[in-house]
């Protein structure tokens, strides 16, 4: 990956440079938290030669002594210096037992600009935000986007390269692997391994791995459609598991804080109300969701909302799945005041389907913006105010 820059990132953490405010990247492991961070600081350093940078990389055995507070305060000041711009980059912080003291203890002394990543989302949360409220800015880092797969991997945008994108995700690693569909997989395969063991059940003390391994397997078999805690621990008793729709939604939220899934609640287009039961679940990085069914199992029709889901996530778009009375619109995204409908289909091969996934979205009585994304090669001219967008060309969007 050397040379290639994640441009967005680096235009977003300009702005924060030298500021008085703690810089967290947070997201799934290997989804690239630790170069963006090195890429902060090379760019620091080109900027300023003179930069002092400290910089601890939790996953080097070299790091191990730092594993607290104290430990962590007592190393970086020992490498301040006065007269200097200091800047402290940590990778993987939430290693370090009591963290969020050292970084208030950093940044109340006002001589050291400070840059984190995490990979559980719990890091933001409880005593780091009650410490640091106001004092720290979040940067979610997600997989590599199609127009950023491209670049990475040097191909040409087309359909080919799509269905490789839609196949292996977005994780920047595969960069560095031979383009074989097994060697791939394999190593999405580790990588979920990396993050069920290390980021749940070693984090939450979890000894039931035959229960994390059935649920993990069930979310993935079901990607897209509705679920509930009960209707997993139904299922699971049918496995011969048997597990409580209580314990079901805790490992879900274990999950959930691993970046490894996301939670999409239902929302009433009429009502404006959330509803509180059959959520939809989407994996962050849908090569790991590929990698867990196999290549037997890939399928692009049970992948596309994931991919769309994924895209709009990108595009700083905090998504539901809609609901109006007994119809579902596949997601309802909201960024500030501006909201979009959007439904996803394979193919719309005939007036029936068209009927369909147009009809959903008729029904929305409001003036905001309406699409219908397939993988269709051809687009239907706009029908009743409604786009039609090629799956493709929508992934190229930086903006809707």
């Amino acid at each position: 990956m050397r040379g290639i820059i994640r441009k967005k990132y680096l235009e977003r953490i300009k702005n924060y440079i030298d500021k008085d405010l703690i810089k967290v990247f947070v997201g799934q492991r290997r989804v690239g938290k630790s170069y963006l961070m090195k890429m902060t600081r090379d760019f620091i350093v080109q900027k300023n030669p003179d930069a002092n940078v400290v910089f601890i990389d939790k996953e080097l055995y070299e790091f191990d002594a730092i594993n607290d507070y104290h430990s962590l305060i007592s190393y970086v000041d020992s490498l301040i210096e006065k007269g200097r711009n200091n800047y402290l980059f940590i990778d993987e912080i939430q290693e370090i037992k009591s963290f969020e003291k050292a970084l208030r203890h950093f940044q109340n002394k006002e001589i050291i600009d400070i840059y984190c990543t995490g990979s559980n989302s719990e890091i933001l949360s409880g005593e780091l935000a009650t410490l640091l409220s106001g004092r720290y800015i979040k940067i979610n880092v997600n997989p590599l986007s199609y127009k950023e797969f491209i670049e990475f991997h040097n191909l040409e945008d087309n359909d080919k390269t799509l269905q490789k994108y839609l196949k292996w995700g977005g994780l920047p690693y595969l960069h560095n692997l031979e383009k074989e569909d097994e060697v791939i997989f394999d190593y999405l395969s580790n990588i979920l391994s990396t993050i069920v063991y290390k980021d749940i059940i070693h984090r939450y003390k979890i000894r039931n791995v035959e229960f994390f391994d059935r649920l993990i397997q069930f979310i993935a078999s079901n990607t897209g459609n509705l679920i509930t805690s009960k209707k997993i621990s139904d299922y699971l008793k049918s496995q011969k598991v048997d597990i409580s729709p209580r314990v079901v939604l805790t490992y879900l939220k274990y999950l959930q804080n691993a970046f490894l899934i996301n939670k999409l609640k239902r929302f009433d287009i009429k009502s404006k109300k959330v509803f509180e039961v059959n959520d939809k679940y989407f994996f962050e990085e849908w090569g790991i969701r590929n990698a867990i069914l196999g290549l037997s199992g890939f399928s692009v029709p049970d992948l596309l909302e994931n991919i769309v889901f994924s895209h709009l996530k990108q595009l700083g778009f905090d998504v539901k799945v809609g609901v109006l009375r007994k119809y579902e619109v596949d997601f309802v995204a909201n960024k500030g005041e501006s909201t979009i409908y959007i439904q996803v289909a394979y193919l719309i091969a005939n007036d029936k389907i068209k009927d369909m996934e147009f009809g959903n979205l008729l029904k929305i009585n409001d003036n905001f913006p309406k699409y219908v994304i397939s993988l269709d090669s051809f687009t239907i001219a706009s029908y009743k105010g409604i786009i039609h967008i090629n799956l493709r060309e929508f992934l190229k969007r930086e903006s809707l």
